[in-house]
């Protein structure tokens, strides 16, 4: 199986990478576009600031091909906000697979010390709708760290709670994302990754 990793402007990608190799996979880590648009699957992660991550995709015409693809795309934290129609981080026009909007948690004033931007460390996912995550996941603990969060909308298919419910993960036809990050949660983020390979 040939899997693209898209090299973009941001971090996190050789954790991924590990977590593949795991699973008997030596993903590409790549900006070609004919190796992405031929490949089995392509995986989207990255943490990073949204405005100069969007920009280095627009450079290089990964903004087009995105949206574009055909085979299943997974997004992991910073791509599954890039993968949104906008982002308050820095105003961002964002590539706009998803309908959500991509806002900055505001804990209240008076539960600043429970609610500590950012949203970092283990929570659980809920009222999961997706193939990618499967039933027995659901209330399962997995790895976050982000400042933004996806508002609920109509491509959330799992649930998290911190200051408000919010997109833990997105689907829409053959894109998929998720805010946490599947290679730092342990056997619940390699199952994750295990059904993404096999959808």
């Amino acid at each position: 199986m040939n899997v693209a990793i898209i090299k973009y402007n941001a971090g996190n990608i050789m954790s991924v990478d590990y977590a593949l190799q795991r699973l008997g996979v030596n993903p590409l880590v790549t900006d070609d576009h004919g190796f992405i648009r031929s490949a089995d699957r392509v995986i989207f992660p990255g943490v990073g600031e949204a405005s100069t991550t969007m920009q280095y995709l627009k450079n290089r015409k990964l903004d087009l091909l995105l949206p574009e693809l055909k085979q299943p795309v997974l997004g992991i934290c910073l791509g599954l906000q890039l993968m949104c129609r906008l982002s308050e981080e820095g105003n961002t026009k964002c590539i706009g697979i998803f309908e959500e909007e991509v806002r900055k948690f505001d804990p209240p004033a008076n539960g600043a010390e429970r609610w500590k931007v950012p949203h970092m460390g283990w929570n659980t996912i809920y009222d999961l709708k997706t193939p990618l995550l499967g039933e027995d996941l659901s209330n399962r603990y997995v790895y976050f760290i982000h400042s933004y969060y996806a508002a609920v909308g109509p491509d959330t298919v799992a649930l998290c709670d911190y200051t408000v419910p919010f997109s833990a993960a997105l689907q829409r036809d053959n894109f998929y994302a998720t805010q946490f990050h599947p290679e730092k949660s342990g056997k619940p983020g390699y199952q994750i990754l295990k059904n993404f390979l096999e959808l």
